[in-house]
């Protein structure tokens, strides 16, 4: 387990490379921008900057060149995402199950990047004169991930038919019956981090769910792209991905027998 947990970092990394790669390139279409990366704006010249932060902190994250400030410069897009962008669409369509995921998935790519700075070596005066600030948000990170996961499973909860039939047919047991499994693990592993009860279980476990859904429902959907012309089944494969990454990260970050 030690050793996933580790790797985190470099799978949330790859992620975010992938979200740069696919922002530039379809920074390119006419505007609307094809929205690959649900956070953001359909402008082409924010589609190229914001490509172009994935790349440079993906980079630094995966070779640890400057890897902490990466991080917190990471964590502090997503968080602009949020306030200037996820409160309002969300204000404004709240009882819509789609409009928090898209907004807690933000949350949880901040939140997994602040973590992962405060997992991070110290790089001297790197954050200068933002370190208290900066430390408050390392340490939140946990704590943000853990309240995403919780409100991903009372969603569920909320689209057992619709998350059901997502389902494969291959696998074995009934599609509602997995949607109510993934509610609960979401919900679990959501307590168990904030609560720091058998925390680094909780999220290397639900890291697990979430490189099952990458493996088994992502990727093979992703392979007939070149058919679909659906660009957002990009978005979402390495949300999943990261999402992963993220819960890695944030089991990393517990330490001591009690988050065992």
């Amino acid at each position: 387990m030690e050793t996933l947990l580790k790797s985190g970092r470099y799978i949330f990394a790859v992620a975010i490379l992938a979200f740069g790669v696919v922002q530039i390139i379809f920074a390119r279409h006419a505007a609307p921008v094809p929205q690959v990366i649900p956070w953001l704006p359909e402008i082409p010249w924010l589609a190229y900057l914001t490509g172009a932060v994935f790349l440079g902190t993906g980079v630094c994250i995966a070779s640890n060149l400057r890897a902490r400030l990466a991080a917190m410069l990471l964590g502090m897009l997503f968080l602009v995402c949020v306030l200037v962008l996820q409160i309002a669409r969300l204000a404004d369509n709240f009882a819509s199950g789609g409009a928090r995921t898209v907004a807690f998935e933000t949350v949880s790519f901040c939140a997994a990047a602040f973590t992962l700075a405060g997992n991070l070596s110290d790089e001297g005066r790197s954050l200068g004169e933002w370190k208290s600030l900066a430390n408050a948000l390392m340490r939140s990170g946990p704590y943000l991930f853990a309240i995403s996961l919780v409100v991903f499973g009372i969603d569920h909860f909320r689209a057992i038919q619709l998350v059901g039939g997502l389902v494969p047919a291959w696998i074995p047991g009934s599609g509602k019956f997995w949607a109510y499994f993934t509610g609960v693990a979401f919900v679990a592993s959501g307590l168990s981090i904030a609560t720091k009860l058998l925390a680094r279980w909780g999220a290397f476990l639900i890291g697990v769910m979430f490189l099952i859904y990458f493996l088994a429902l992502h990727l093979p959907r992703i392979l007939t792209y070149p058919r679909s012309h659906n660009p957002a089944e990009l978005s979402s494969a390495f949300i999943a991905l990261g999402m992963c990454g993220a819960s890695w990260i944030c089991g990393a970050s517990f330490r001591g027998s009690g988050a065992q």
